[in-house]
């Protein structure tokens, strides 16, 4: 997912939906920062809270055609706080090619036999963020340092593991401040 927005291949809808938060955030978080210059972010790019939106509202942002752009971007984060998101499915099944619709669906999971999910699924990109397994953490800071060239031997990452816990957002912060102060 992360080399196809990398290499500037969009879908019409992004569903990031799971137990962890940190995978949804860093993907939206990209897709803000990196879709649209900041000149074209003006006027085409919108951020909502699901608790401070309704479907109607959503879809009426979804059909508008970008201005001076090739995309719009409609960031939905806390999506799963829309009261009645199934409502969603009949934009689901014919998007705007020109809109990116990201729904930030965070701590649950959706059900797979309903029709918005599978409308989801067909129309763009569908991603599960799982919780990472204790035992799995270690594993992940070490790979999380290594693009910034940074080594961490295996009793220091389970020491912060164990200190930390299992919350990877937490845990990414805390290795930034680690960055700053090394």
């Amino acid at each position: 997912l992360m080399q196809d927005l990398k290499n500037r291949i969009y879908q019409p809808v992004y569903l990031l939906f799971g137990e962890e938060p940190y995978f949804i955030d860093v993907i939206s978080e990209y897709i803000e920062e990196h879709v649209l210059d900041e000149n074209e972010k003006e006027f085409n790019q919108t951020v909502l809270y699901g608790r401070d939106t309704d479907v109607p509202t959503l879809v009426s942002y979804a059909r508008r055609y970008p201005m001076m752009a090739n995309y719009q971007v409609l960031i939905v984060k806390e999506a799963q706080d829309i009261t009645k998101i199934e409502e969603l499915q009949s934009y689901l099944e014919g998007p705007l090619a020109s809109t990116l619709l990201v729904l930030c669906y965070k701590y649950g999971k959706i059900d797979r036999r309903k029709g918005f999910f599978k409308a989801a699924d067909k129309a763009g990109v569908v991603f599960e963020s799982k919780t990472l397994y204790e035992n799995k953490i270690p594993d992940w800071i070490s790979e999380y340092l290594r693009p910034l060239h940074y080594a961490i031997t295996p009793k220091a990452a389970s020491m912060l593991t164990e200190f930390l816990g299992s919350d990877l957002s937490r845990i990414a912060n805390e290795l930034q401040k680690l960055q700053i102060n090394i």
